[in-house]
């Protein structure tokens, strides 16, 4: 019997068709070994001409690696990284942006709904400025963020002129990119390096693939000896094409694209039956393929009971309910009618 498609992550997700493919035509002959190979070369083509301009392209094992390795090569040791007090950088990557950056030190910014304001980017930078606190250097967004909001363009524009006039270089965590991008409606180019972005770590594992993620430096003179940080890290992968080729099926016909919108749409049902549910209390606004509910800890325990899993420890409190690429309205309508009885 098939698993049941759970809400906790899309990290529970299998792969889907388009990757599975491209990774089983990949699998045929030999072929060069560290990305020297036809497949790791046609996906950074692809990435390329999705976001319309020449960058430099890497592909690593998981989202940690590829926020701490791009965030270490923006900045030296004796500099500040700049983020959201809920990024993920921050609160679910045990200290290895600072590791990787030998002990760069992250500060933290508020703003409502896991996002940052530009005013908070400059009183930050300019509240110490003294050669005892580490210099700022790197400011870091996530779209989506980690409570399933979006920055629009403007907004991405509005951060890049401030990171601009302060000197910092910005950072993108793109492990949502995808359903980023799909909310959005606009052109992935817009909602980056045409808004101010220099790196962005975009997520693959989240979309369908089996694993690895794409760093993209739209800054092209910033990924100066980046394949050296992959190879000392441990993230340069000697059979490259099975971290590359997913990216090819992805790529090549729009399955990203189209995965994201599914999760998204998926999202926006759960959100439509709940809201129905006297007395329920949504968090936060539905952009993307999460939905933040509050439940008591008893539901919780009896939905636990029935089977559902699902994270209570993600943002600021409640449950996180997360779509994925292969999520159902059939899945949905049974977690709504299991939780309905329970209320």
């Amino acid at each position: 019997m098939e698993p049941r498609r759970q809400f906790a992550s899309d990290n529970y997700s299998g792969i889907c068709p388009e990757a599975w493919a491209a990774m089983a035509e990949a699998n045929s002959g030999h072929v060069r070994s560290y990305g020297d190979d036809p497949w790791t070369d046609k996906a950074s083509t692809l990435i390329r001409d999705t976001f319309e301009t020449d960058c430099e392209v890497f592909f690593v094992f998981n989202g940690t690696a590829a926020n701490s390795l791009a965030l270490a090569s923006l900045c030296q040791s004796y500099h500040s990284i700049l983020c959201h007090e809920l990024a993920h950088l921050e609160t679910d990557e045990c200290g290895a942006p600072e590791f990787f950056s030998n002990g760069t030190k992250v500060l933290l910014l508020p703003g409502e709904n896991g996002k940052i304001r530009p005013e908070s980017i400059e009183q930050m930078v300019k509240r110490r400025t003294d050669i005892h606190f580490p210099k700022s250097r790197v400011l870091s967004i996530t779209n989506a963020t980690e409570v399933g909001t979006v920055y629009s363009a403007d907004e991405v524009k509005a951060i890049g002129a401030a990171a601009k006039k302060l000197n910092l270089h910005l950072h993108m965590d793109g492990a949502r990119f995808a359903n980023a991008v799909a909310s959005l409606k606009v052109s992935p180019a817009e909602v980056t390096w045409k808004a101010g972005v220099d790196v962005l770590c975009f997520g693959g594992s989240k979309n369908g693939v089996a694993l690895g993620e794409a760093v993209i430096f739209f800054n092209k003179p910033l990924a100066e000896e980046f394949d050296y940080r992959c190879k000392q890290s441990g993230q340069l992968a000697s059979k490259m094409r099975f971290l590359s080729a997913p990216w090819v099926g992805m790529l090549q016909d729009g399955a990203w694209l189209r995965y994201a919108e599914s999760a998204n749409r998926m999202a926006e049902l759960m959100h439509q039956k709940l809201s129905e549910i006297p007395g329920l209390q949504i968090l936060f606004p539905r952009q993307v393929n999460s939905v933040f509910v509050q439940l008591s800890q008893p539901v919780i325990d009896a939905m636990h009971a029935k089977g559902w899993i699902f994270y209570g420890f993600i943002g600021k409190g409640g449950c996180r309910l997360m779509c994925s690429w292969d999520t159902t309205g059939e899945d949905v309508e049974q977690f709504v009618t299991d939780l309905k009885s329970l209320l």
